[in-house]
């Protein structure tokens, strides 16, 4: 599976940005997914979670961009979005997209990370 992060840039704080993360793979390896998630790496900081879609449950967030972030999916597309509003200093960071999926082994996930894309909000 290979994702591809894009819609980083520099705003300023209280302004927008929609990412967008392209999946692709194999007809096996996409329809094992079951789930999709964003994480962040703010400057000097580790990788932290930000937003998971899991498919057919409601998504759940980071209480850091909790009512500001929202995660959907346009399957006709292969894509995933995370809609940044409001967007603070602190959100400052590369965002990753990540997709989870089965395996034959029961209880074992594999996990595939897009190489990022930066978000930078200053004042």
């Amino acid at each position: 599976v290979q994702l591809v992060e894009s819609g980083g840039g520099s705003v300023q704080t209280g302004e927008s940005l929609r990412l967008s993360c392209v999946v692709s793979g194999s007809t096996a390896s996409m329809s094992s997914l079951n789930s999709f998630s964003w994480y962040r790496q703010g400057p000097g900081a580790q990788r932290e979670w930000v937003a998971t879609y899991p498919f057919g449950l409601p998504s759940n967030y980071a209480d850091s961009v909790k009512g500001r972030f929202a995660v959907s999916r346009d399957r006709t597309k292969n894509t995933v979005y995370l809609q940044m509003n409001g967007l603070k200093l602190e959100d400052t960071g590369v965002y990753y997209c990540a997709a989870v999926g089965s395996t034959e082994i029961a209880g074992r996930e594999n996990t595939y990370w897009g190489q990022g894309t930066q978000v930078t909000v200053s004042s």
